[in-house]
């Protein structure tokens, strides 16, 4: 799972992706392995990113991989079975601040920026 986590941090550095937050959340919740939070710049910098992502990890083999959040113009999701990611205008991001709900739940060193 790592060498895909890295993939994942790659594409979204690679699709010009601000401030990306890996979360892993093994053994310690059920709803994934890890959670990426990521930042873009405009609504249309945001579907990108979720689309070229979701295309590139399908490629990977991940084909049950979806995009949520679809009407959004500041949050998409992408489901990849293991890893969640959130890409996030970074106004949406900040008043959700999901890296402060998991900081709460997880020591520091489980999230790396």
């Amino acid at each position: 799972m790592t060498k895909i986590i890295d993939k994942v941090y790659q594409i979204l550095d690679d699709n010009k992706a601000q401030n990306i937050v890996v979360i892993d959340l093994k053994n310690k919740s059920s709803i994934a392995e890890y959670m990426v939070i990521a930042s873009g710049t405009s609504s249309r910098h945001i579907q990108s990113i979720s689309e070229n992502t979701a295309q590139k990890l399908r490629s990977f083999g991940l084909d049950d991989c979806r995009i949520e959040g679809q009407d959004s113009e500041d949050w998409k999701l992408i489901d990849a079975l293991d890893i969640v990611i959130h890409i996030f205008h970074p106004e949406k991001r900040s008043s959700y601040n999901l890296e402060k709900m998991w900081e709460d739940i997880l020591p520091k060193q489980q999230i790396t920026i």
